[in-house]
């Protein structure tokens, strides 16, 4: 039976191992005849061709092997080295140039170069170097990887021979590669002594301080390796990689820059500036550096998944997938990178993707404290608190210093109503890092301030800090507007309300424009959506959705709360599946057809399924769901849909002052954008009433809080509930609130809040007195 090629060179490396080099030869040889240039077969022939002192046959088979594939670093090592048996030491020398340009470890090139320049033996009979058998067999098992025998024989040569720095220097490596950094530091440092003119000594010497964390010390050796040789491109950019360690951003973006106008086909330097320039917020210019870095390393999945950030933070969502795809494509073991695929595909809606990362990431590396508290936020909005409790106490087990995951838990905690724990997890986050903006804006929402509150000035020296972020900035402008407010300073409060909303904005980078063309496609794609309305009669009815549409802020939370007290009702919180599975057709993305609407019905009630509790009556209070009540109404003609209207003033101004986590509410950071985007609500609304007056039931929340009775006992008998009494008690009931009145709708129905915002009016310059 004939062999295959991958089958001759499967048997070919198994001769090869068992030192079966005659029937290794003929297999090789045999793949040869057929395909000349086949890579592996060539540069095991090489090898073999080196094992048995013949290294002049092998260079040849080295070079078509690196012709064939030059992304191999082995092929590099295996033709470099065969070169330095052969003398052809200028030859070695360019080809080490070559192969840092194709990305090849700089140590395991370092530890080569050591070799290009051997010392000659003294002639008498006090032997003052290893023989050079010994050498390259120490050479040998480093390069496989075979660090154990390595270490042995790089010991037994430094016993006998304790001032040959090439032993030094490849036993410095060796134990590098068996993690114990600290033994390394020590055999690095004796090559530098032993040869203080030595830049790759001193390069290496700074690797390894780098990686303790010795990051003074690692910054001197780079210096050091730099003024011996001043082209040395990989030291400027590892130079780079300890100042931004340092926080000396600036003088680490010099360093990159010189290392590529050094080497412009550097990849690495590349790479590394984008980390610079990203951490400095010049995303453009960072997006930039990884693409070159990618241009010139195709491979480079670290570039692809960093380029990813870049792209999710520059909002370009879509695109931030691809690059983390591609990134786990090139690397499917890259834990990060499915960590990151999460972070993007939570923030695009798709929850259960983002979940599936989260856990993916977490199996590749079950230590992973960012990855437990990514998944923990996921679960949250997912609705499962009690499984996102656990997720972010996973994170703190792991690193009990992770002051995001403390504030993150206690978001939770304050949402499943235990305020005291809530307060202690921020309260521990701040402890753990002090100038934790968004843990300050979390605290300020679970508690109202006195006079004597410490936090107040926290806040105050924080905000005073000309050194803190936009985004930094911004958490603490609404966090001391909160506490201004409840200490009664109102003209103060409007301030920060004011500088937070203009950085919010702008860290968004909202145009109103963007929801002005989204509403003229809602109303132009609904006639093809009501022609398609699906039949109540050809449906299967096991859940009733209830629609709770509105504002933000509008009361939806209080009658999802009323509501949900009813004991056959389930209360899901503000659920983002019909945007998820439904924004494609309401916007004419998708066609609208019987099939379409009927896979939006199938998908957004097979979640619904999830979340209902046992209920057959589920509410989805998610407000911003009135842009797609037309194909709510298409898609479920046996749904209730409840819309809530508040005081326009009122709620104009709850959106003002309210820091919304999503994104995807940009226009509230702006009055003008928020009375523009109110009147393109009211305007739509009225398009929907107009077409489906029967099927929308208006609530007025002002009538709701004056005569609470009445018009709860009317909205449960449209409902076509029986009449439950515990519906007069929503601030008995204990289910978990998500959103941002989960304290007040704890609290007996009150009236006056719409009154509120009369509070600011002297600050507004009659801004929302049209409104009235």
């Amino acid at each position: 039976m004939e062999l295959t090629i991958e089958q001759a060179l499967q048997q070919g490396v198994a001769a090869h191992r068992e030192g079966k080099l005659q029937e290794a030869e003929r297999l090789y040889r045999a793949i040869l005849q057929s395909q000349p240039t086949h890579p592996d077969a060539n540069h095991n022939l090489g090898v073999l061709s080196v094992s048995v002192d013949k290294a002049d046959a092998a260079l040849p088979l080295f070079k078509t092997a690196l012709e064939a594939n030059p992304k191999i670093e082995q092929f590099w090592l295996s033709y470099i080295d065969a070169l330095i048996k052969t003398e052809k030491f200028e030859n070695a020398k360019q080809a080490i140039e070559q192969a840092k340009t194709q990305g090849v470890d700089a140590e395991k090139l370092n530890v080569l170069e050591a070799q290009l320049s051997p010392k000659s033996e003294k002639p008498n009979a006090t032997r003052v170097s290893p023989p050079q058998e010994q050498l390259s067999s120490l050479l040998e098992q480093y390069q496989n990887g075979r660090f154990n025998e390595a270490e042995k024989l790089a010991v037994s040569i430094t016993n006998e021979f304790p001032t040959h720095q090439f032993a030094w220097k490849v036993l410095g490596a060796v134990l590098n590669q068996l993690g114990r950094i600290s033994e390394s530091v020590v055999a690095k440092e004796k090559a530098v002594q032993l040869a203080p003119n030595d830049a790759e000594a001193h390069y290496n010497l700074g690797n390894t301080l780098k990686e303790l964390g010795r990051l003074d010390e690692a910054e001197a050796s780079y210096n050091q390796a730099i003024a011996l040789k001043s082209d040395y491109a990989e030291a400027h950019s590892n130079l780079g990689v300890t100042l931004k360690e340092l926080g000396r951003l600036d003088e680490a973006e010099a360093s990159y820059n010189q290392a590529i106008a050094l080497k412009p086909s550097y990849a690495e330097a590349h790479y590394n500036l984008g980390n610079t320039l990203q951490v400095l917020g010049r995303l453009d210019e960072a997006e930039a550096s990884y693409r070159q870095a990618i241009a010139v390393k195709p491979d480079f999945a670290e570039a692809h998944c960093n380029l990813g950030v870049t792209l999710n933070e520059l909002g370009r969502l879509d695109e931030a997938e691809a690059s983390y795809i591609r990134a786990i494509g090139l690397k499917p073991d890259y834990a990060e990178a499915h960590s990151n695929l999460g972070n993007t595909l939570k923030e695009l809606g798709r929850l259960d993707e983002a979940e599936a990362s989260y856990r993916q990431a977490i199996v590749l590396k079950h230590d992973y404290a960012e990855a437990h508290s990514n998944l923990g936020n996921t679960l949250k909005e997912l609705g499962r608190l009690d499984e996102a409790e656990a997720s972010y106490r996973q994170a703190i087990v792991l690193k009990h210093d992770y002051a995001e995951a403390h504030s993150n838990l206690g978001v939770t905690l304050k949402e499943l109503g235990r305020l005291d724990e809530a307060l202690a997890s921020c309260n521990q986050a701040i402890a753990l890092k002090s100038d934790y903006a968004e843990a300050h804006r979390n605290l300020t929402t679970m508690k109202k301030f006195d006079a004597q509150d410490e936090q107040y000035s926290k806040m105050l020296e924080l905000y005073l800090n000309k050194e803190i972020s936009e985004e930094q900035r911004c958490h603490i402008n609404f966090g001391l507007a909160k506490a201004c407010e409840d200490l009664g300073n109102f003209e103060q409060a409007y301030t920060h309300y004011s500088e937070g909303n203009v950085l919010r904005k702008k860290l968004l980078n909202y145009d109103i424009n963007q929801d002005v063309e989204l509403f003229e496609q809602l109303k132009s794609s609904y006639p093809k959506i009501e022609k398609n309305s699906l039949k109540p009669d050809k449906l299967s009815k096991n859940l009733m959705p209830i629609f709770i549409i509105g504002m933000p802020r509008s009361g939806t939370t209080l009658v999802e709360q009323i509501i949900s007290s009813h004991s056959q009702v389930t209360g899901a919180g503000e659920l983002n599946f019909a945007a998820q599975f439904g924004a494609a057709i309401a916007t004419d993305f998708t066609e609208a057809n019987n099939e379409s609407l009927l896979n939006f019905r199938h998908n957004y009630l097979n979640k619904l399924q999830n979340v209902s509790n046992g209920n057959l009556i589920v509410t989805d209070k998610m407000p911003q769901n009135f842009r797609y009540t037309g194909l709510l109404a298409a898609a479920f003609p046996e749904a209730k849909i409840i819309h809530v209207k508040r005081n326009p003033a009122a709620v104009c101004w709850a959106n003002f002052k309210q820091y919304f986590v999503s994104k995807n509410i940009g226009y509230c950071y702006a009055i003008d954008d928020i009375i523009s985007y109110h009147e393109l609500y009211i305007n739509l609304m009225e398009f929907w009433t107009n077409t489906l007056s029967k099927r929308i039931y208006n609530l007025d929340y002002e009538l709701l809080t004056v005569n609470q009775e009445s018009e709860t006992r009317q909205l449960i008998e449209y409902l076509g509930l029986d009449w439950d009494e515990n519906c007069l008690s929503p601030q008995n009931n204990t289910r978990s609130v998500r959103t941002a009145s989960n304290l007040q709708v704890r609290q007996k129905v009150y009236q006056g809040s719409s009154e509120q915002w009369k509070k600011y009016k002297p600050f507004l310059n009659g801004a929302l007195d049209g409104l009235l």
